[in-house]
């Protein structure tokens, strides 16, 4: 027997296609040639912030155990199945598939996650396949080898949760989703906080099904298999269900952002976290989006909040010059319309700073507010007539609105990866032993 890992990436496109679907698929087919699988398979979401993605930037392995023999007709299998399914008449979609051989290596994890956390070149990728005798496949550019083999590395030792897809079959594709939404509702009551993003409570909008014209009819995210597999088999669907799938994988887990110590480290398309202080009164633009500037010794950087991002965006408002907070997010590169910018995927407001207001005084005879007769003229009460030239406005500190803790983005807005605050403190290490019976179908 021998320890296989497949990895592929880069077959879908704008248009259709899913490689989710195309791991589905695999599934059925090497489990009825006799392959053991040692894990579910493995969807590892990469850079979300990288230009060239498709949708949610996702990769794929299958982790098997098979004899000798069998290992030529898997790759054969592996590679016929890609062809027939993979996008390849968009001119962006450039599958890459990765066959390597039992433990995985070091560098190979780390390539993972530089992969998942910033940004990597193709010579790299194919130094590492060589260095280590992997098989590599490349139709087209292949730009999909970097994601099979950072889907190789990233053996989700860390944090992970699992998800559960359905897809739908051909004939439904492209047409409008078919599920209860009651039964959605139903669902996360009963399932939640197990089970996460089904609905975003701001507008009930349901959250499991997307809205591309991809395979998929809804996944569903939660702690473990066996939750989702519940839900699962709570939501009522109005279509066919062709296939269904459980994947383990990096969704809410926060693997892509990367603690920097300095703004000036910040660099184009890559998930930072850094920490620094409000420079200037935020700034709402068209679109009711939110943009602010905070800064450390190093350098200054503009964060923006988007309006959908709900929550993150009225904090953001109430924000003012010398609060302390730690952004999270991706980093859009400047252009001729604006500076490099951190798109606000999260925020821990560290420090508060003193808001201090000042106001008129108070007239002595009648207890109203007086009103300033012009600067350095003193004060004069409409009411009563009383007018005072030595008065002098008063310094009060207002109450802030805003709390020292960590504020996300809407569930509607939250990407693949972002960790949302139901997960925090069930954050798992170390891969399961086994699968449970019944993870996919057929």
């Amino acid at each position: 027997m021998i320890e296989m890992h497949i990895g592929f990436d880069d077959t879908d496109s704008p248009k259709g296609g899913c490689t989710t679907y195309i791991a589905a698929l695999l599934v059925e087919k090497l489990d009825s040639m006799g392959a053991s699988f040692v894990d579910y398979p493995n969807l590892v979401r990469l850079n979300p912030n990288v230009p060239w993605k498709t949708r949610g930037n996702g990769a794929l392995c299958l982790r098997i155990r098979c004899p000798n023999n069998l290992v030529e007709k898997i790759i054969e299998t592996t590679i016929e199945v890609i062809e027939e399914n993979a996008e390849l008449s968009c001119e962006e979609t450039n599958p890459g598939i990765i066959f390597f051989f039992n433990k995985v290596p070091q560098e190979i994890r780390d390539f993972a996650k530089r992969t998942v956390q910033g940004v990597v070149e193709m010579e790299e990728a194919l130094r590492l396949v060589k260095t280590f005798g992997a098989e590599a496949v490349s139709m087209k550019k292949g730009r999909g080898i970097i994601g099979g083999l950072a889907a190789i590395g990233e053996n989700l030792n860390a944090d992970y949760t699992y998800e559960v897809i359905a897809y739908r079959t051909p004939e439904n594709r492209g047409t409008t989703r078919r599920i209860r939404a009651l039964s959605v509702k139903e669902m996360d009551e009963k399932t939640f906080p197990l089970t996460f993003n089904n609905i975003d409570p701001g507008t009930s909008r349901i959250l499991i099904t997307p809205r591309g014209p991809d395979p998929i009819l809804y996944g569903i995210r939660g702690e473990n298999p066996e939750v989702v597999k519940q839900a699962h088999e709570m939501v009522l669907q109005e279509e066919s269900v062709e296939r269904w799938v459980i994947f383990r994988t990096n969704h809410g887990t926060d693997a892509h952002l990367r603690k920097i110590t300095s703004i000036s480290e910040i660099q184009p398309y890559t998930p930072v976290v850094v920490r620094g202080i409000v420079a200037k009164e935020p700034k709402v633009i068209q679109g009711g989006h939110v943009i602010l500037s905070i800064k450390d010794k190093t350098a200054t950087v503009d964060c923006a909040a988007y309006e959908p991002t709900g929550i993150l965006c009225e904090t953001s408002k109430n924000l003012i010059v010398g609060d302390f907070v730690e952004a999270h997010g991706g980093v859009r590169p400047a252009s001729t319309r604006h500076s490099i910018t951190i798109n606000l995927e999260k925020m821990r407001i560290l420090e508060l700073a003193r808001k201090i207001t000042l106001l008129n005084p108070i007239c002595s005879d009648c207890g109203k507010r007086m009103k300033s007769m012009g600067k350095t003229k003193g004060f004069r009460c409409e009411k009563c007539g009383f007018r005072a030239s030595q008065l002098k406005k008063t310094a009060v500190e207002t109450n802030r609105k805003l709390k020292r803790r960590l504020y996300i983005t809407s569930p509607r807005s939250q990407r693949h990866l972002t960790k949302p605050l139901c997960r925090y403190g069930r954050e798992k290490s170390n891969a399961p032993k086994r699968t449970i019976k019944g993870w996919h179908f057929p």
